[in-house]
């Protein structure tokens, strides 16, 4: 960094009508660079450095941007300075009203920054102030089309998932909730907000282990299953963890084990169960979701100071470090016993395989590929939403017709039937 060309503002511009207010550190010219893309998770209590360093790293050098309805400028100065990583600046943006979302100068900033950062607070504020206003779409864009980095945490990792808990009518404990799935305080949402690759049919949940939120994040899932007919899944952090997830959906996940003995959970219904609904989910009752005690496939690792344990979202299975356990609930009451990792479709992609025995170069930058049999044929190819994906032949190879980065599926005919591919443009 060139000290000379930095400025810090100690202190704060107000926006028109004090809709906000700006705390602003760093080179105030802005830095056009390319993000790495990437989510950053924490749960709730100090923020982790090492992930944190992630985030900032996934800037690529650029501005990051803080977005929060409470506080001031806390960050400002750990982003910028106490992390040894080379951003151009920082800026925060308290939003005092829902009329902030309407300002230009929020606008602009969100169209400027590589990374944005969701501080605590109330979700239900968040989502409040920002669903369906510019602030969501210009969110979306830096997300899905310039690759920003995004991240937050305890209430900024609330609001991540396609699904989430709005908590609209204030929290609900687990108690209320498995009690009650249909308890006014259960408010689980999928009106479109933020729009993350891997966290599509995702519900998260913070501060894991004071107070325990288990039982009201399976109350959470059930519902989604219920209302929705969608298999949705869970992530969850212990309040000193985070997880770093990058573009082809590969989580680090950090702590401070053993200082710290906290983990990380992935919550799934039993993809094994050829029923995998709850028995009862209905209002004023007590949830079951039992299936001999085998109705939730759970993965949990601890967090560590270099994030070696890794879980794999692109398909819910594959883990580093951790362990399975089974969850279930019986009258409301949530049992947990050790448990084994699914040995079935997850979502749509555990049968899948890697395997360059089939198509080659695998990964690469082009989307040009062989097929390693002449008697092989490329039937279709998809992306990680289901989304059909053009391509064509040119002589003995195939182009897959897109610009994207990422994880694609590509269904092949071959001499033993149909096999589906993961294939990875870099």
């Amino acid at each position: 960094m060139v000290k000379g060309f930095y400025i810090l503002l100690l202190s704060p511009i107000f926006g028109i009508a004090q809709n906000y207010t700006s705390y602003f550190s760093g080179n105030p010219t802005d830095m056009i660079t390319t993000p790495k893309g990437g989510v950053c998770l924490m749960g709730g209590a100090s923020e982790h450095d090492n992930a944190m360093k992630w985030f900032l790293e996934q800037a690529n050098g650029g501005d990051v941007l803080v977005l929060r309805t409470s506080g001031s400028n806390g960050y400002n100065d750990y982003m910028l300075n106490q992390l040894g990583v080379n951003i151009n600046s920082v800026e925060t943006i308290v939003c005092h009203n829902a009329s902030a979302s309407q300002e230009t100068y929020l606008h602009d900033k969100i169209k400027n920054a590589e990374a944005i950062w969701f501080a605590g607070g109330d979700q239900w504020t968040y989502i409040s102030y920002w669903r369906d206003t510019p602030v969501d779409s210009l969110i979306n864009i830096a997300i899905n089309e310039r690759k920003a980095v995004i991240g937050g945490t305890s209430a900024g990792m609330a609001i991540q998932g396609g699904f989430y808990f709005s908590a609209q009518y204030g929290t609900v404990t687990s108690a209320t909730a498995l009690n009650n799935p249909f308890n006014t305080a259960v408010t689980v949402s999928n009106e479109p907000f933020l729009q993350n690759q891997f966290l599509e049919d995702v519900i998260t949940d913070t501060h894991y282990d004071n107070p325990d939120r288990r039982g009201r994040h399976v109350t959470f899932l059930s519902r989604i299953m219920n209302d929705h007919q969608i298999v949705g899944k869970g992530i969850a952090c212990e309040e000193y963890t985070a997880i770093c997830i990058d573009t082809l959906g590969l989580c680090k996940i950090f702590g401070e084990y053993p200082a710290y003995d906290e983990d990380i959970y992935f919550i799934q219904p039993n993809c094994e169960l050829v029923d995998m609904a709850p028995e009862v989910c209905s209002s004023s009752l007590p949830l079951t979701w039992n299936h001999g005690g085998t109705a939730l496939k759970v993965y949990h690792a601890k967090g560590t100071l270099t994030g070696v344990q890794t879980f794999d979202l692109s398909d819910w299975k594959t883990g580093s470090g951790g362990i399975w356990e089974h969850w279930s609930v019986d009258g409301g009451v949530l049992n947990i016993n050790s448990g084994t990792s699914p040995q079935c479709n997850t979502g749509g992609l555990s049968e899948i395989t890697n395997s360059n025995t089939l198509i080659y170069p695998n990964p690469n930058d082009s989307g040009q590929i062989n097929l390693a049999s002449e008697d092989s044929s490329i039937e279709e190819v998809t992306d990680l939403k289901g989304h059909v994906i053009p391509f064509i032949k040119l002589g003995n190879s195939y182009e897959i017709l897109s610009e994207e980065k990422g994880i694609y599926f590509v269904t092949l005919n071959t001499v033993l039937g149909k096999q589906t591919v993961r294939f990875v443009i870099q």
